[in-house]
């Protein structure tokens, strides 16, 4: 069994759990309250020592002097989710793009959109990557594990609202 570590960082979504492998790579990254969020276990480990990178990251993007994170990052998912996952990293800030597209980017039918729904809210490490960027066809804002008021408010930092 290998250790988890977590600590947690303030911001303007609230508190943030980040969670690291022993080998330092960020595994998760949630906000209370959210769908799927992970929440503290007892045989993890506090340390913020693995988390120095990540939350001076954080805090420049809630700055506004950061547009894209530079972090390793480890997640555990299908294949399916992985590739969904990694289509999210080529989102440019500052824009949008819609369910069908992440579909079309990765080879997926156009039937395939309400997995890939389901794959971008499994998504482990909100804001890094950048799932609140993933719209409705018709430009609403559909879903966000963080809830939509925190999509709102990271569309709207961005420029985006």
């Amino acid at each position: 069994m290998t250790t988890t570590y977590w600590t947690t960082a303030e911001g303007p979504l609230g508190p943030l759990l980040l969670t690291a492998a022993p080998t330092g790579e960020l595994t998760s990254l949630s906000v209370p309250g959210q769908k799927g969020g992970r929440v503290v276990q007892g045989d993890w480990r506090q340390d913020a020592g693995p988390f120095r990178e990540a939350e001076e990251q954080l805090a420049a993007y809630f700055a506004g002097e950061l547009q894209e994170f530079r972090l390793p990052w480890r997640t555990e998912g299908t294949a399916f989710r992985e590739k969904v996952w990694a289509a999210l990293d080529d989102i440019p800030y500052g824009s949008t793009v819609t369910y069908g597209e992440i579909a079309a980017r990765i080879g997926a039918p156009r039937a395939a959109v309400r997995a890939v729904g389901g794959a971008i809210g499994a998504n482990p490490l909100l804001v890094v990557r950048p799932c609140h960027r993933v719209i409705g066809a018709d430009g609403t804002l559909t879903g966000y594990a963080g809830g939509l008021d925190r999509k709102v408010r990271l569309l709207t930092h961005e420029g985006v609202l």
